[in-house]
């Protein structure tokens, strides 16, 4: 080996370079108690009416997915933030996002002591969106569970090999097969609806309250 590199005199210029990218934007919403307030609201007076869905939540209440319809003004101008959202991080090849009829399918999630989300995606839409109105029962120390988390898309396969091994990323550190995000009353997080993503399980003694989205995009005629 020595003979070898004495021989060839190697050098090596290299460049580490990040590529595919997954855009995920955590964002605050301000002067926005007023609206969480009203979307509180309508949410309680909805699950005294509702039996609730089962769907990627356990031990927790699911709204129906029509929030639009009975949420009122506060749940438009939600769809239409994260609208705005979407739109700039979206570029069709042939024409511009204005082109597109944008839909939202909203609705609202409840979870009590104990309440958790398994891992899941929103197959059939191009992004998804969580805002939480109510963040519970936070203990001083903020450990009360219920981490929002996301799993790195291509962690099946790495993992398959050598569940060790890490990637380091272009900013020199090792990218984690999962992100937890610490996340506060009035924050609204959009991603790749085909992301996958949880919420671990809530210890806190009072309700949390949180909003999901489905967003996606249809060609005008």
């Amino acid at each position: 080996m020595n003979n070898s590199a004495q021989r060839y005199n190697l050098h090596l210029e290299a460049q580490h370079v990040g590529f595919f990218e997954t855009p995920v934007v955590v964002s605050r919403l301000k002067n926005g108690e007023t609206l969480m307030d009203d979307l509180e609201q309508s949410i309680r007076r909805n699950k005294a009416r509702q039996t609730g869905l089962s769907r990627s939540n356990i031990g927790s209440w699911h709204s129906d997915t029509d929030m639009l319809k009975w949420g009122g003004a506060a749940a438009g101008e939600l769809a239409d933030t994260a609208i705005k959202i979407c739109k700039r991080l979206t570029v069709f090849q042939e024409v511009r996002p204005e082109s597109y009829h944008w839909v939202v399918r909203m609705w609202a999630n409840v979870t009590p002591q104990g309440g958790f989300n398994h891992l899941h995606c929103h197959p059939g839409n191009l992004w998804a969106a969580v805002m939480y109105v109510d963040m519970g029962e936070q203990k001083e120390l903020g450990d009360s569970g219920g981490e929002f988390y996301m799993e790195d898309p291509r962690f099946p396969s790495v993992a398959m090999h050598n569940t060790a091994m890490r990637m380091l990323g272009a900013d020199g550190n090792p990218q984690q097969f999962e992100v937890e995000f610490k996340l506060k009353r009035g924050d609204l997080i959009v991603f790749p609806a085909w992301l996958r993503h949880g919420v671990r399980t809530y210890t806190g003694a009072r309700e949390r309250i949180s909003i999901a989205m489905n967003i996606d995009a249809r060609r005008n005629r």
